[in-house]
């Protein structure tokens, strides 16, 4: 089993910024992609972005050049740098890590609101 602890999540104004932290432990050592997810209310889980363990990252392209996902492998941590926030950025944001034996894990959710 694979646990995941999210951090980070709050309220900001438009135009702010916030860090959210995911960190992995349990069977961590076969984790290959991890990253996030947000759901909006009414809306679907979407891909906000991923990094594989060689540091490759993707991002929605609603948060391109604004957010950054990066990744601490000795820890099994990834941080998410959100700048520019727009209040349409407002979400539950899921952690994600997928263990190439175990499957797919999600961590509970973090709130992230972003008033304008």
């Amino acid at each position: 089993q694979v646990q995941l602890v999210e951090s980070g999540g709050g309220l900001v104004q438009a135009g702010g910024s916030l860090r959210l932290s995911c960190a992995a432990s349990g069977s961590i050592s076969s984790i290959t992609v991890m990253g996030w997810y947000r759901q909006a209310p009414g809306k679907q889980r979407e891909l906000v972005a991923t990094i594989t363990t060689e540091g490759r990252t993707n991002y929605a392209h609603s948060v391109k050049g604004r957010f950054t996902l990066s990744r601490d492998n000795a820890k099994y941590t990834v941080y998410l740098q959100m700048n520019s926030l727009k209040p349409e950025d407002t979400a539950v944001y899921y952690c994600n890590a997928f263990n190439v034996f175990l499957g797919t894990y999600w961590g509970q959710g973090t709130q992230v609101t972003v008033s304008s």
